[in-house]
């Protein structure tokens, strides 16, 4: 992602549907899970890290981009420049491993995946949010810098590959999808959508996104991929 998709995304973020959606997302998988020390790889300009702050965790960022860092060191938050592929810390260091939509980035994901288990101690957890269906491809994937979108078998295979327990791994945003699988079909070239929605609209997408939380419905296509795994032995 180039320096002005990140500003334009950092500049998106507090009021956005999509963002305020991942947040409130973040929020209701991670409240049950006991505090402790987190990273947040891949942490962008640290809307989700500050979401782990405000749960209670003693929380860092990683972020490769100097644009992405800066600002979300802006947010008052320990925020590290470094390689989710090379990650700089020891063996078994944190009780939570995070990265939302950062996967789909990298070409080597199974090292990314190895060192996010790397870094986990026994019992710790992991929360991945990557984007679904290789079926909703389109500019905007291209204008993101993505290499790929995930389908549930092969997300599941990569975190079994690196020895994790898949805990869980459910859609979201399946009430949108076809929306936006019509919308991309419409528009191929590369242009990003994350731009400023009208209010009214903006309000009515957070809300399609609220009821979505309150149905059975994860087990079904979405936009996005949310898998939450665990590295075995016991917490210590």
């Amino acid at each position: 992602m180039d320096e002005d998709e990140i500003r334009k995304s950092a500049q998106l973020e507090q009021k956005h549907w999509w963002y305020a959606g991942r947040r409130a997302l973040v929020r209701r998988l991670v409240r049950q899970v006991p505090t402790g020390r987190a990273l947040d790889v891949g942490c962008g300009s640290a809307g989700n890290t500050a979401v782990l702050r405000d749960l209670g965790w003693s929380v860092t960022g990683l972020e490769y981009s100097p644009a992405a860092a800066r600002l979300a060191r802006a947010r008052q938050l320990p925020v590290l420049r470094g390689d989710a592929r090379h990650l700089p810390f020891a063996d078994e260091t944190f009780d939570l491993v995070m990265s939302t939509d950062m996967w789909e980035h990298v070409v080597e994901d199974d090292e990314v995946a190895a060192e996010a288990a790397r870094v986990l101690r026994p019992g710790g957890r992991l929360l991945v949010a990557v984007p679904a269906g290789m079926d909703l491809w389109s500019g905007h994937d291209v204008a993101l810098g993505h290499v790929r979108r995930y389908d549930r078998e092969g997300l599941v295979a990569l975190v079994e590959s690196v020895g994790l327990h898949v805990d869980d791994v459910r859609s979201w945003n399946v009430l949108l999808r076809p929306v936006a699988k019509a919308r991309r079909r419409r528009h191929s070239e590369s242009e990003s959508e994350m731009e400023p929605v009208h209010p009214v609209l903006n309000a009515g997408l957070r809300t399609a996104v609220a009821i979505e939380s309150m149905l059975p419905v994860g087990g079904r296509k979405g936009i996005s991929l949310v898998v939450r795994a665990s590295k075995p032995g016991p917490r210590g």
